[in-house]
C-alpha cells in the first residue's frame, strides 16, 4: 500500500527542516539514570524479514518477562543515541527492540556520525522506504518480539516513533491491533497529509492509546495538523494526548543539535505514564 503522495509530503518536509536539525549537532548527551532501574541484558540481533535481514538492538530485564516495546528511530537510524534510549526504557521494566529501518540498503550505523551526519547522506535511505514496507516490517517485528521469552504476551505491546518513525509506529498498530496497546510519536513527520493512508486516517484501524508529542516549530508551520490528529483520535474513541512541546523538531534523541533535556524528560515521563496505563 505505497502512496506516492504520502512519500512526497515526507520528502518535502525533510528537505525543508532536517538540514537545520543536523548541522553542527552535539555529541551524545548522557540521559538521566532510571530510578530503581532493573538489571538488563542487551545484544545485537538479526531478524529475517520478507525483504532481507534486519539488524537490530534487543535489550530486556534479566529477570522475568516484560511488556514489549518496538522503537522506530529517526532519519539517522539505529545508533548509540537510540541504543541508550532503548536501554533506558528496558531499565524501566520493558523488553525493547530498536530496529534499523534502513536494513534493505545498509546495516547500522547508517549515520556514522550520528546526529552530525550530513543530511544528504541519509535522506536517500529514508526516501526509499514506502508505507508498504512500514506495514510489512511492523508485522514482522511484532511477531519476532512475541517469539521471545523475555516478552510478557499477556500484556499489550507498545511502539514508539521519532520523526519519520512516527508514521511507521501508527502503521505498526494497524497490522497488529490486538497486540499494540500504546503508540508514542515524538516530533513525527508527515503525520497528517492529503494521502488516503495518512497516519491520522489510520488510527481508527487500531486499538491503542496515543501519546503524540509535537514540536513547536512543526506546529507553527502546520497548526491544523494537531487538530486533525485530535479529531481523528476522538472519532475513533481512543485515549489520546496530543500536545505541542516548547522544543524544536528533533528534540528527543540526545545526539541532535536541538536536543532539549528538559522537554525530552517531560516527553519521557508522559511516555512511561502512557505505557504504565495502556500496557497494564
Amino acid at each position: 500500500m505505497c502512496d506516492s503522495h504520502d512519500q512526497e509530503e515526507l520528502k518535502q518536509y525533510t528537505r525543508r527542516d532536517f538540514a537545520a536539525w543536523a548541522a553542527g549537532a552535539s555529541v551524545l548527551a548522557a540521559l538521566p539514570r532510571v530510578a530503581n532501574a532493573v538489571a538488563v541484558a542487551e545484544r545485537d540481533v538479526t531478524i529475517t524479514t520478507p525483504d532481507g535481514e534486519c539488524d537490530a538492538y534487543f535489550v530486556a530485564p534479566t529477570s522475568g518477562a516484560a511488556p514489549a516495546v518496538l522503537v522506530w528511530p529517526d532519519v539517522f537510524g539505529l545508533r548509540p543515541a537510540f541504543r541508550q534510549m532503548g536501554r533506558r526504557l528496558a531499565e524501566s521494566g520493558y523488553t525493547v527492540l530498536v530496529v534499523n529501518p534502513f536494513y534493505r540498503q545498509k546495516k547500522a550505523p547508517t549515520a556514522p556520525m550520528g546526529g552530525k551526519t550530513p543530511i544528504a547522506e541519509v535522506m536517500p535511505l529514508m526516501q526509499a522506504l514506502t508505507p508498504a514496507m512500514h506495514l510489512s516490517d511492523g508485522k514482522t517485528f511484532v511477531a519476532w518480539l512475541d517469539a521471545q521469552p523475555q516478552v510478557d504476551k499477556t500484556r499489550k505491546m507498545g511502539t514508539t516513533g521519532y520523526c519519520m518513525g512516527g508514521p511507521i509506529a501508527v502503521r505498526t498498530a494497524t497490522v497488529a491491533p490486538d497486540r499494540v496497546g500504546a503508540v508514542g510519536t515524538f516530533h513525527g513527520a508527515a503525520m497528517v497529509t492529503a494521502a488516503p493512508d495518512s497516519p491520522h486516517r489510520l488510527v481508527g484501524q487500531t486499538k491503542a492509546s496515543y501519546l503524540i508529542a509535537v514540536a513547536e516549530n512543526d506546529d507553527k508551520k502546520d497548526p491544523e495538523a494537531k487538530v486533525a490528529l485530535r479529531t481523528a483520535l476522538e472519532g475513533a474513541k481512543l485515549p489520546a494526548e496530543v500536545e505541542v512541546y516548547a522544543a524544536a523538531h528533533g528534540w528527543c534523541p540526545p545526539d541532535t543539535q536541538v536536543y532539549d533535556a528538559a522537554q525530552s524528560e517531560r516527553a519521557w515521563s508522559r511516555l512511561l505514564a502512557t505505557f504504565d496505563k495502556a500496557l497494564a
